[in-house]
């Protein structure tokens, strides 16, 4: 049974005429305490601490308490740090100084604006050998040292490139001579307008890397849509991929051939118009529709044929995806579409990005329907009725449909079954209608 914070701190007030313990504790704070006295009194308990997760504000307010905690925590690989960590804050230097000494284990970290200094020292430092996750955030660092960083954590698999202005190809050349960026499972590049296509096929075509990519993320960087066929012709193991561009001009249909993965599974296409799109006249088509275009010319293709989820801002998606009908009076009716999805389709769509996510069932062709068929649904309750529905909606969770207004609001409507039911013979009618709250 889930007991909310708020519940347990309305008990442990206790009215008297002493009124004693009537202001109530931060329990988050009492709590970290209690852990901190305890683990570096027990180190045999303090060695079997591998993650460690604070609330946000308890570790904002309690760095002192956090810092005297992770200095008896030796085989720490995972905790949750305050934002100034992050950024070489001053009143966090305690807190860094005894995570860089006493933890060395550390499987996730993130350098922030700020923080260039200390990512530099990992030159001559070469802590953190078995760092997985790492997450570089808007830092003003040359590429040289970059990858010099970089090729210290020899286990990395997952990286995070999020706005870093310096950024450029280099960082992906290699030659015999020289240090690399090791093979990654997961690769994120944000907002690096000067990485081109050339500089992420070649990390990709490396033999290394070509065989471990499964997910690959490019927000607003120097790929072209017009050259994403080659990053996907040159990852054959992609399993994810997130792609999120503003584009000014139409698609350049001319001899681009399709989007080609035998791999992928799930796909974020979300091509949007520039802000200023509502100024451009009315006749002249918006520039986005286009790279749909393209990506259903590429599915009805058959090129992406492991596809099973795709996530586009566009709501005319659905209908490009249904091939046109066979003409009724075909000599060979027998004769299927040569084009079309190989597999069933869940596509979510949405007009803009604050609007939720409309789930469209796409069915290949069959004998009986020649040209598919489209299923939209609307979104389903993400709540249970244990606590926000109330015990009158019944012991089954799934009983409502949250029927939403594309903003975030939501109406909730019961199941036939929860409503009440009426005798027409002569009985008097019930007047039980607690399903309305």
């Amino acid at each position: 049974m889930e007991i909310r914070e708020v519940d347990l701190a309305e008990k442990r007030k206790r009215k008297s005429f002493l009124n004693r313990n009537g202001e109530p504790k931060d329990a988050p704070t009492e709590r970290l305490k209690l852990l901190s006295r305890t683990v570096r009194e027990n180190q045999y308990l303090a060695a079997q601490v591998l993650y460690f997760k604070l609330p946000y504000m308890t570790r904002e307010s309690c760095k002192a308490d956090l810092a005297r905690t992770v200095s008896a925590l030796p085989n720490l690989r995972y905790v949750d740090l305050p934002e100034g960590f992050y950024i070489d804050e001053p009143g966090s230097l305690t807190l860094k100084t005894e995570v860089q000494s006493r933890c060395p284990d550390i499987r996730k970290m993130r350098y922030a604006a700020g923080a260039e200094r200390s990512f530099a020292k990992l030159l001559q430092t070469r802590q953190w050998q078995n760092l997985e996750i790492l997450e570089l955030s808007h830092l003003n660092i040359e590429p040289s040292i970059l990858i010099h960083a970089l090729a210290s954590f020899p286990i990395l698999h997952e990286l995070k490139l999020d706005g870093l202005p310096l950024l450029d190809n280099s960082i992906f050349l290699t030659s015999p001579k020289s240090l690399s960026i090791p093979p990654l499972i997961k690769l994120t590049l944000s907002d690096t307008p000067n990485v081109s296509t050339e500089g992420v096929v070649n990390y990709l075509l490396r033999p290394e890397t070509r065989e471990v990519m499964t997910d690959l993320t490019l927000i607003n960087t120097g790929v072209y849509l017009e050259s994403l066929h080659q990053v996907f012709a040159a990852a054959p193991s992609l399993q994810t991929v997130n792609v999120a561009e503003t584009v000014s001009r139409a698609f350049q249909p001319s001899s681009v051939p399709p989007l080609a993965s035998p791999s992928i599974k799930s796909l974020h296409y979300e091509i949007m118009n520039p802000s200023n799109a509502s100024r451009m006249p009315r006749t002249l088509p918006a520039p986005a529709e286009s790279y749909y275009d393209y990506l259903a010319f590429s599915l009805l293709q058959g090129a992406l044929p492991a596809l099973d989820e795709l996530f586009a801002l566009s709501t005319s998606l659905p209908d490009l995806l249904l091939p046109p009908p066979t003409a009724p009076f075909a000599q060979d009716k027998t004769r299927f579409p040569q084009s079309g999805l190989a597999r069933p389709l869940h596509l979510y769509t949405k007009a803009i990005v604050e609007m939720e996510w409309q789930l469209t069932h796409i069915s290949p062709p069959t004998a009986a329907n020649r040209r598919g068929s489209a299923t939209k649904t609307r979104p389903l309750s993400l709540y249970g009725n244990s606590h926000q529905l109330g015990p009158q909606w019944g012991e089954r969770g799934r009983d409502s449909v949250m029927v939403g207004n594309g903003f975030g609001g939501f109406l909730a409507i019961p199941s036939e079954g929860a409503l009440p039911r009426h005798s027409m013979h002569g009985k008097k009618k019930s007047k039980d209608y607690g399903w309305m709250g």
